[in-house]
């Protein structure tokens, strides 16, 4: 199978990317087998080597060490998510255990700490990059925190627990993924669609017709077939009853999570414990910009202070038009992104829908492509010698045109299918870095779920999804423009609560004339969209922006809540969720709680860390300011940019790296200021950290 198995085998694709033509399920498992017998091989000879331990011959071999299981077990749960199978999520009940007790091997491995050890010990005489500083300590770091003090009896239970936490998230995230697929609405009634616009429509008559239905729609809980319907359908009752499905995800049926919830959590906890923390938070949060529970506490109670007053007056404001238009008094769940939607028209005299015509998918991509080509002077071009894992997905090269460079692979993948987890998310098949011997560029995709095309017009994209994509690129061009020596230190692998930062800086241009006019243009007629639409969509830019922002500092609430309470005191999940939530929410639980489907938590890298989308705002906020400063596209400020984040990754502390590009810390107003909540003229200063 070695020599067969093209992930054993060296790479003939461009860039050693994955030969995704070749690669089969029957693959994987061998793979990451093999992968784990060689680096134990690579680290048995760390072990065995008679020189002084030294920063080379220690932490560069731990690097380089597991390459091909590494290589091997990205493609894996990269499909996983992408591609998924019930052949996959069965390997990987397989797979993950596998490699969580590898890694427990390496982590408890008293042989190779003494060796790291012996390096870290004597750092201060050593002359070291700061990057190569950075990698020693989160090296010593990532031993210690991984057991490497721990008495022989504790490693073992620590073992056990890293063995079933490694299922546990895939499962979760499969859970969530087949309550969904098995959700289906059909109208046969074309008077229910009423309200629905004519492109949802079509995608859901088109969806129908491909199940062998052609007198129906069929709307499924794909977030461009869900939204259409709760944000426009004039029929309540299927508002309300999509909104149900779609908060009752893994909720009251055969793939129900709440059970699943408090085993990840118990462990969590439990392992914090053992590790000498207090609880899964503090434990998470030693690596983190944001030191301390009571630092995240603060921050989101000063965030929360400002939103609920806002997002009482948008309910009320909400509710007051509704009655005027004879509507339901109380206002549900379901009614109020139609409600939202109907209100926005009359405040700002635009819809939502008035935007998606000059929003069709492939010239949006280019146009993004030459923002970036402004920005920071890349170039992007398609490329067919890259196989592929869906015929959906693009490749492309990307080079920098200053002196031609080539930066790395980009994959874009954008529209739902079956087995494709929700979202969107950037990912990396290699970081930048060392590899086989040789500083190599990156492989990386964006996989998105976006408004698929139908049989009469293309692709046309929400204005949320057009900031999901600038969001996705941001990430995707954090990992092509590293310049780092070390995988491990490259692109996003940067402290958690600093990954969002170039991300959600990139939407602030998705609302600017002057980056608009690069690619927005109607998809029948090629006119470039309207100066008085683009401002209609900046002055409504902060609507119910406090509704929005209750909303996402009460998940992050939650998340700590999870996090930092005594899991033996929690009996059950909705209700542990309703007692923290109660005070957040304008509504009763109406369905099943946000838990059992958040992903993020759950089954993503998010735990205890979802208030690092909000702390990332007020970075992004203050990084956009210079920029609006400077110009959109100043070359100075960019330049900078690039080199001192950018580029950088993880090779500094993200505090470093950020007062070296802005000259001083972040002002931590600048988003309340930002979303209209504070006084424009009110200037403050100091850290966000």
């Amino acid at each position: 199978m070695t020599n067969t198995n093209p992930l054993l085998t060296p790479s003939a694709v461009p860039n050693m990317a994955p030969a995704f033509d070749t690669i089969r399920e029957e693959h994987y498992l061998p793979a990451v087998e093999a992968g784990i017998e060689e680096a134990r091989k690579n680290i048995a000879a760390i072990k065995a080597n008679k020189d002084a331990p030294t920063f080379e011959n220690t932490i560069v071999a731990l690097e380089t060490a597991s390459e091909t299981l590494g290589a091997a077990s990205g493609v894996f749960y990269n499909m996983l998510s992408a591609n998924g199978t019930d052949g996959l999520q069965a390997l990987s009940d397989k797979i993950g255990p596998l490699s969580a007790n590898f890694s427990s091997d390496v982590s408890l491995d008293p042989e190779l700490f003494a060796r790291v050890k012996a390096v870290w010990d004597q750092r201060d005489s050593l002359s070291l990059t700061p990057e190569q500083s950075r990698m020693l300590d989160e090296t010593y770091k990532g031993f210690v925190r991984g057991g490497a003090l721990l008495n022989d009896a504790d490693k073992t239970k620590l073992r056990d627990m890293n063995e079933r936490l490694s299922t546990m998230g895939p499962a979760f995230s499969n859970n969530v993924k087949k309550s969904a697929e098995k959700f289906e609405l059909w109208i046969t009634d074309e008077s229910d669609l009423s309200g629905i616009p004519d492109g949802a429509r079509a995608v859901a008559k088109q969806m129908a017709e491909e199940k062998g239905r052609n007198d129906a729609w069929l709307f499924t809980l794909d977030f461009p077939s869900y939204l259409p319907v709760v944000q426009y359908a004039d029929k309540r009752s299927l508002r309300e009853k999509i909104w149900r499905a779609f908060a009752s995800r893994a909720y009251g049926d055969e793939f129900d999570n709440s059970q699943m919830v408090l085993d990840i959590v118990g462990l969590r906890d439990a392992r914090a414990k053992l590790l000498g923390y207090n609880d899964h938070a503090a434990y998470v949060l030693e690596q983190r910009m944001a030191r301390t529970e009571d630092e995240v506490r603060a921050f989101l109670t000063k965030l929360k202070n400002a939103y609920k007053p806002a997002a009482e007056k948008d309910l009320k404001m909400l509710q007051d038009f509704a009655r005027k238009a004879g509507g339901p008094d109380p206002i549900q769940p379901w009614d109020v992104a139609y409600y939202g939607e109907k209100l926005k028209q009359d405040l700002f005299k635009f819809s939502s829908e008035d935007l998606r015509p000059y929003f069709p998918l492939d010239n949006v991509l280019e146009g993004v492509f030459q923002h970036f080509t402004k920005l920071f002077n890349l170039r992007f071009v398609a490329n067919d010698k890259y196989p592929v894992w869906h015929p959906d997905v693009t490749a492309y090269d990307v080079f920098d045109n200053d002196d031609g460079r080539f930066m790395g692979t980009f994959y874009a993948d954008f529209f739902p299918r079956t087995g494709k987890k929700d979202g969107a998310w950037m990912t990396a098949f290699r970081d930048q870095g060392l590899y086989r011997g040789e500083v190599r560029r990156p492989v990386i995709a964006i996989v998105c779920n976006f408004t698929k095309p139908a049989k009469d017009q293309p692709s046309l994209l929400t204005f949320d999804e057009l900031l999901t994509l600038f969001h996705e690129m941001g990430h995707a061009i954090h990992g092509m423009l590293s310049d780092v020596t070390y995988m491990s230190m490259a692109g996003t692998n940067v402290l958690w609560d600093f990954v969002e930062l170039p991300s959600q800086v990139q939407e602030n241009w998705a609302y600017t004339s002057e980056t608009l006019d690069l690619f927005a243009a109607h998809y029948k007629t090629g006119e470039k969209i309207p100066g008085d639409l683009v401002k209609k969509l900046n002055d409504a830019k902060n609507f119910m922006g406090g509704w929005a922002g209750l909303r996402q500092v009460s998940f992050a609430l939650l998340d700590m809540a999870w996090h930092t309470a005594n899991p033996s005191t929690i009996k059950d999940t909705a209700t542990f969720e309703d007692s923290v939530m109660k005070d957040m929410s304008l509504f009763p639980r109406l369905a099943g709680p946000q838990s059992t489907a958040f992903s993020h938590l759950f089954a993503g890298g998010y735990s205890a860390g979802y208030y690092s989308y909000k702390w990332a705002e007020v970075l992004d906020a203050d990084t956009f300011a210079l920029f609006e400063e400077k110009g959109l596209y100043d070359q100075k400020t960019a330049k900078a940019y690039k080199a001192e984040i950018l580029s950088r990754g993880g090779s500094e502390h993200p505090q470093v790296l950020y007062v070296r590009f802005r000259g001083r810390d972040a002002d931590p107003d600048a988003l309340l200021r930002r979303e209209g909540l504070l006084d424009p003229n009110q200037i403050h200063s100091g850290q966000v950290a």
